[in-house]
């Protein structure tokens, strides 16, 4: 711990004794790692329990965990580094990528089994839409229409799958979409398109041009969609509540799908990582987008990134369809691959306007807060993420540490 970065040693400590008594104590989560960092230097690392309970393996700051949803700001920001480079604008439509989605249209009603009636879109997709979540795209787990039925039929989006993304996006074209682009905000496989965006417009591999363009420069050594060789046995296991109580496995470390390399490559979920790497990543949009002395996206591109792209300045809960989001409370809009907040007093919790957020179906979080100049990461592996409000109670407890 660093006092002089302006945080109380002592409050900071208390996170990790709440957590432990908590959480990790009585078996509702394995093991819990918080790493706090202000004016670029890191002011604290915390860490309770075990990555592995059943090999009383503990956690340690170089264990890795599965990220699922915060791959979604990386794999955005590689979409807008294409961007910068004018070979992709925010305002085209997806077809002049998708050939093939050129006449999707929007569900009226039936189901999969039976046959879709449907409607034209009242505008065709831009991959501004893709980046705020407004495609008219889903997940299955929604559990609320026919069309999260179809994606549960087809198994789109689900990280460990067989099968490739180029199978997803021709999948995805047979379905219709759940609304006209632009007229709501659902969470969906949004990013996933993003990331074969990124491949179609660079020509490379979209796992090549993450490792290329982010991981390698920025020294990212422990992140990729599946465990390095030889790192094996720094992977935590997932856990999922049990119904008598306590934690069981969701997916043991020793024979997680994540231990190969993925067929079907996630930029909307399917990266692992450390808390040290993430926070190189969001140390580096934390600069205005540079890092090491090399610049990854300009500064006015991030402000544009973190500003809120809802149409009419709404919020999310005002345009949601969604049954499930990573960001559960008011006061909140979305940018282009971050939740921002847009009015901290509305989320009934310490915070700053502007500050940029997103989270894991694991329960990792993470937070950007450039008026305080702070990031903080928040790593354990329990699905669902909505099982307890840690988050909310890590970024309270990181706030209230502030002593300057």
């Amino acid at each position: 711990m660093d006092a002089s970065l302006g945080f109380s040693p002592e409050r900071l400590a208390r996170i990790d004794k709440f957590l432990a008594e908590r959480y990790t104590g009585p078996g509702r989560l394995p093991g819990t790692l918080t790493l706090v960092a202000r004016h670029g230097d890191i002011a604290h690392i915390g860490i309770t329990g075990h990555a592995d309970v059943e090999r009383g393996v503990p956690l340690a700051e170089d264990t890795i965990f599965r990220i699922y949803s915060m791959t979604k700001p990386i794999t955005s920001v590689a979409l807008m580094m294409l961007v910068e480079e004018g070979r992709i604008a925010l305002e085209d439509p997806v077809h002049r990528y998708i050939p093939e989605w050129k006449n999707l249209a929007v569900f009226a009603a039936g189901t999969q089994k039976l046959g879709f009636q449907t409607t034209p879109v009242k505008r065709p997709m831009q991959v501004v839409d893709l980046l705020r979540h407004t495609a008219g795209l889903t997940y299955g787990f929604q559990l609320r229409t026919n069309i999260d039925e179809a994606y549960r039929r087809e198994k789109i989006g689900e990280v460990e799958k067989s099968g490739t993304l180029a199978d997803m996006i021709a999948a995805l074209g047979k379905i219709p979409l759940e609304f006209s682009p632009g007229d709501a905000w659902n969470y969906s496989v949004a990013t996933d398109v993003c990331g074969w965006l990124v491949q179609v417009v660079s020509g490379q591999p979209f796992d090549e041009f993450l490792s290329d363009r982010l991981f390698k420069p920025l020294g990212m050594v422990d992140t990729g969609f599946h465990v390095r060789d030889g790192q094996a046995h720094r992977l935590a296991g997932c856990y999922q509540p049990a119904r008598a109580g306590g934690i069981e496995l969701q997916d043991d470390a020793a024979t997680s799908s994540f231990l190969k390399p993925a067929s079907f490559i996630s930029g909307g979920g399917g990266l692992v990582s450390t808390a040290r790497d993430y926070l190189k990543f969001a140390q580096m949009l934390l600069n205005g987008g540079t890092a090491d002395g090399h610049r990854y996206l300009s500064r006015k591109t991030i402000d544009l990134m973190t500003a809120n792209h809802l149409p009419g300045d709404s919020s999310i809960a005002a345009m949601s369809k969604s049954m499930f989001s990573e960001a559960a409370y008011d006061g909140i809009g979305f940018g282009l691959g971050f939740a921002t907040t847009l009015n901290a007093a509305q989320t009934l919790m310490p915070g700053s306007d502007g500050d940029y957020f997103w989270g894991g179906a694991a329960s990792t979080f993470f937070w950007i807060d450039p008026e305080e100049d702070l990031v903080a990461i928040f790593m354990t592996q329990l699905i669902p993420s909505s099982t307890y409000p840690v988050r909310r109670e890590v970024r309270t407890m990181v706030y209230s540490a502030l002593d300057d």
